[in-house]
């Protein structure tokens, strides 16, 4: 079984290699979670998450043989990217199987860093058993993502970088799919101070190693789709889930909604761009009664990863959650100046129109109505009221839409 001492081996075989992540403190998220809040980015890794962690650290104890055979790897994306990066450094050929519907971004990246990418099945399950036949045509050095001794203690030295950086810290939320950073993150943490918390966030959707820590062995779940991709697993490691026995706390999981919610609170809290998976930590401290109110805690924000598109649908799904962008229909005559009045109400009221449809020919009003729907920015929730108010008030009949 993985010690310490592999783990000591590691950080000092990445020196140089990986760039030692920050560790600040928020004050924000501090208020909003009433804990001593501290976020551990490594999202701001050269391919924007912790994955090259444990690639790195496998591929420097590659001999020369297998250097020359080449890799190949599974992947959701994150360890593709890690992989076809730290390759390219050694001189390692790489080939990366992700499943097609593999973000955008981790896709052109990998061939960016000059890896042969092939794209096959719906989910890594699939894609991993491309890899496996992909090994056994070509003679490569496959690569596990997460289930393999030199991968873990990679990714552990991360939880050896917390114990410098935040020697006070009381707990650590990490993600977790299939177990990797977790294990690895644990056994650092938990081998020089048993009393800090270590607790694992998974996606509610595929709560893999929580059901295999209740069931005491690993399950495989059905497919299903998440915006966490990077922990989208199905079933843990064999020795991930040995390591998290031993050393995980508790295992939580989170909904969609809050893994979007907290995307979009570290975008406009925190100036920081975090994909699903980076974003759990925080959805399940600021949703799960953890029973850590004041204390110190650090959120491990995996990586950022995350399509432009993805923001963006999660953005304005954020602000018609908060009330910053409404839709309204309103019905009106249909008269000269009937439209004008309309918005010099609406005008009056501050909000501002982004899109307005007037529809007369397909519409199911009577004759001689109109109706009008309206897509408007505003402050929340306050003045959508006092502007449905207004317009009532002046004799106009109008429906919240929120689809």
């Amino acid at each position: 079984m993985l010690d310490l001492a592999d783990l000591d081996r590691a950080r000092k075989r990445l020196e140089g290699a990986v760039y030692e992540s920050p560790c600040p403190y928020s004050q924000t998220l501090s208020e909003l979670s009433g804990t001593r809040c501290f976020v551990k980015l490594e999202n701001l890794q050269m391919t924007g998450s912790f994955k090259e962690r444990g690639a790195a650290n496998l591929l420097l104890q590659l001999d020369a043989a297998e250097r020359a055979r080449g890799v190949v790897a599974a992947s959701a994306g994150n360890h593709g990217l890690a992989i076809a990066f730290h390759a390219s450094r050694l001189g390692i050929p790489a080939v990366i199987v992700m499943p097609e519907s593999a973000p955008l971004i981790k896709v052109t990246s990998a061939r960016r860093y000059g890896a042969e990418v092939i794209l096959h099945g719906a989910n890594y399950d699939e894609a991993y058993g491309r890899a496996r036949q992909v090994q056994a045509e070509r003679g490569l050095v496959f690569v596990h993502p997460f289930d393999d001794e030199r991968v873990i203690a990679g990714q552990g030295t991360l939880g050896l970088e917390l114990l410098v950086q935040r020697p006070e810290m009381d707990a650590v939320l990490v993600p977790v799919g299939g177990g990797g950073l977790a294990a690895g993150v644990a056994l650092a943490v938990k081998s020089h101070r048993p009393e800090v918390r270590v607790i694992g966030v998974q996606a509610e959707t595929l709560p893999a190693m929580k059901i295999a820590l209740e069931a005491h062995e690993r399950v495989t779940l059905p497919p299903a789709s998440t915006i966490a991709d990077g922990i989208a697993v199905r079933q843990v490691g064999e020795l991930t889930l040995a390591l998290a026995r031993r050393h995980v706390d508790q295992v939580v999981t989170v909904s969609e909604e809050e893994l979007a919610n907290a995307i979009l609170l570290l975008l406009e809290i925190e100036k920081t761009v975090v994909e699903g998976a980076g974003a759990a930590p925080l959805a399940a401290l600021l949703n799960r009664p953890l029973g850590l109110a004041g204390l110190n805690v650090v959120l491990v924000l995996s990586g950022g990863n995350i399509d432009v598109t993805v923001i963006s649908r999660i953005i304005e799904h954020g602000l018609v959650k908060d009330g910053r962008l409404v839709r309204l229909g309103v019905l009106l005559r249909d008269r000269p100046g009937a439209l004008a009045r309309l918005t010099t109400l609406i005008a009056a009221e501050r909000a501002n129109i982004l899109h307005i449809e007037h529809d007369r020919a397909f519409s199911s009003t009577a004759i001689g109505e109109t109706e009008v729907e309206l897509t408007l920015e505003t402050s929340g929730r306050t003045q959508i009221d006092a502007l449905k108010q207004r317009l009532e008030d002046a004799g106009y009949r109008v429906e919240e839409r929120n689809a």
